[in-house]
């Protein structure tokens, strides 16, 4: 078998529909089609075909730094067909570590499933049967960066998150809320948080204004304007937390669909994604952490999903590294969802 480059818009037909072939439609959440549209301007894309021109395999090539990048990889139980794949992203990679599945950069999408696999994914988060473990390692791949997703039943959730609200006054401090029309020009104020926040983390790559700028197209006609919130203090500011509804069940009905029709029914009957919600990302500077700005935005977020009859609160991947997060939603109950790793291999 051989890879073969995605070069008509039949073939990125192919790409797109695949997983959702592949897949069950009630734990599979596709990434939407405009999103591997834009992507295809950026990556290469390639695909598997069988004997009977049916697709079997995908993935993706993007270089960015000293690593030859690998997303939107999805295969069929068969250790050809994966063959098939990694054999022309080592070609692509011209000697260079191979690092993956991520669509593009390691921080925007991507990763593994290791466990959980009975639980549905959600946006902004992966989903995979079990075989996709085992055969990234019987190909020679490790784990890097291994984590959880969590979700966290919102009922009572907000007590859990207790502060000093003295401390308000006295430190200055003021709690931002995201809003429709402004959006665009909150944008670079969460850019320069994020950026800080997680510099130090080994997978992250500093997001650029127009990588902020495509990863939110389309999100202001979608916000929850309670669940995006930041913290000034003293003027600055200094953490953050970005959630948003999961609209999730939607994208699985369409197959990952979001043309301009499907935008009008997802505007039109926006209220019936307001029962779960996703936290995608949240942080606070460097000269800030430890001293509990994190608490008092996930109590401001928490009352509002409480209050706006939310059910159920579900986390992007954390490292399991990263303890105090960790700690932030087992303080509300939270459970563990999904195991979750990236990929690596060293260069042929």
């Amino acid at each position: 078998m051989k890879a073969s480059p995605v070069l008509t818009s039949a073939d990125l037909r192919d790409f797109q529909s695949f997983p959702v072939r592949l897949h069950p439609r009630d734990l599979y959440v596709p990434l939407p089609a405009p999103v591997i549209a834009r992507h295809s301007k950026t990556a290469s894309l390639y695909v598997v075909r069988d004997g009977t021109g049916h697709v079997v395999g995908r993935t993706s090539t993007y270089r960015y730094g000293t690593c030859q990048l690998f997303g939107h990889t999805e295969f069929t139980d068969d250790d050809a067909v994966f063959a098939a794949l990694m054999d022309v992203v080592t070609q692509e990679a011209e000697g260079r570590p191979l690092f993956g599945p991520v669509a593009l950069l390691p921080n925007q999408t991507g990763g593994v499933i290791t466990s959980g696999f009975e639980s549905r994914g959600f946006v902004d988060s992966a989903w995979n049967p079990a075989y996709y473990p085992a055969m990234y390692e019987r190909h020679g791949f490790t784990r890097r960066f291994e984590a959880d997703t969590w979700a966290i039943d919102v009922p009572g959730s907000a007590g859990a998150y207790q502060f000093d609200d003295s401390r308000i006054a006295a430190e200055q401090l003021v709690i931002r809320h995201g809003t429709r029309r402004g959006l665009h020009h909150q944008l670079p104020i969460l850019r320069s948080m994020l950026n800080a926040s997680f510099a130090q983390l080994g997978y992250y790559t500093e997001i650029s204004a127009a990588q902020l700028a495509e990863q939110t197209d389309g999100l202001a006609f979608l916000l929850d304007e309670g669940l995006l919130v930041w913290l000034e203090r003293a003027g600055r500011p200094v953490a953050f937390v970005v959630a948003v509804p999961d609209i999730s069940e939607f994208l699985m009905r369409t197959g990952g669909k979001l043309g301009l029709l499907d935008q009008v029914r997802l505007l039109a009957t926006r209220s019936r994604y307001r029962r779960d919600a996703v936290l995608v990302i949240k942080g606070v500077i460097p000269e800030a952490q430890g001293q509990g700005y994190m608490t008092l935005l996930s109590r401001e977020v928490h009352r509002h999903l409480e209050a706006s009859g939310y059910r159920t609160l579900r986390s992007t991947f954390v490292e399991r590294s990263n303890t105090a997060s960790a700690a932030s939603y087992r303080r509300a109950g939270g459970r563990p969802l999904h195991g979750y790793t990236f990929y690596e291999r060293g260069a042929a």
